[in-house]
């Protein structure tokens, strides 16, 4: 059973990488390379983990964080994923516009401080969260 779980959660992410990689494709910036888009899903959970492990932003915002890690890990979603692309399009609106209320309360500065990737993908990022870097 728990190994289904983990499955899961594995295909899940690999679907939502996949859209995000179809949205990078319309909005990349000429500077974005191949395998800076590619590295954009894993930098994305690597920022919310960090985000949401940082005793220094506001408690409100580390419980968002938490819930979408939550939300991303449960099986269940707003848009059933086994409808192709719209499926996995929600979760990346949720991460999205949770991190736009995480800049928008703790400042971009903080998202920019526990980064992990590259600059262009930064970039990128920011353009996503309605930010310029």
């Amino acid at each position: 059973m728990w190994w289904q779980l983990g499955l899961a959660l594995l295909a899940s992410l690999l679907a939502l990488w996949l859209v995000l990689l179809l949205v990078l494709w319309r909005l990349s910036p000429d500077e974005l390379t191949a395998r800076d888009a590619l590295r954009l899903l894993p930098d994305l959970v690597r920022l919310v983990g960090r985000l949401a492990r940082d005793g220094s932003l506001p408690l409100g915002v580390r419980i968002r964080l938490w819930l979408l890690i939550g939300y991303l890990a449960l099986p269940i979603d707003l848009v059933p994923d086994v409808i192709p692309v719209v499926g996995y399009a929600d979760d990346l609106l949720v991460v999205v516009l949770t991190l736009r209320s995480v800049v928008r309360r703790a400042g971009q500065e903080a998202v920019r401080e526990h980064w992990p990737g590259t600059e262009q993908g930064f970039g990128v990022v920011s353009r996503l969260l309605g930010d310029r870097p």
